[in-house]
């Protein structure tokens, strides 16, 4: 025969009766559902950013004296990061993370064949 605490006799005795602990899980569940929801909303916003300055870079340059590889640059970089803009918005944060990156070092090391 197993003893039974307090907290557990009472517990059997109001099944719909909400404890302390379920309600510790309850607002730890709820935090992780903002953290992710900030998080796809910060990886779609930073890459639509991202996107429209490259898209805007690439198209100053290509009417300037620049050579033709750096508005190329920029575009490609554009894309990766709408790319990683999409991702984000489907959850795929750290994906989008590491796509922000590689658009922006494309965008940076194309401007250095200026």
């Amino acid at each position: 025969m197993s003893r039974r605490t307090n907290s557990e006799h009472a517990a059997s005795e109001h099944p719909g009766d909400i404890t302390e602990a379920d309600e510790a899980d309850e607002l730890d569940e709820a935090d992780e559902v903002h953290d992710a929801r900030r998080a796809r909303w910060t990886a779609v916003a930073v890459g639509g950013l991202l996107a429209l300055a490259g898209l805007a870079a690439s198209t100053l340059r290509a009417t300037g004296s620049a050579p033709a590889l750096v508005p190329a640059a920029y575009a490609l970089g554009a894309v990766v990061c709408a790319l990683a803009a999409f991702l984000g918005s489907r959850g795929r944060t750290r994906r989008a993370l590491w796509l922000l990156i590689a658009g922006v070092t494309v965008m940076a090391f194309g401007d250095q064949f200026d």
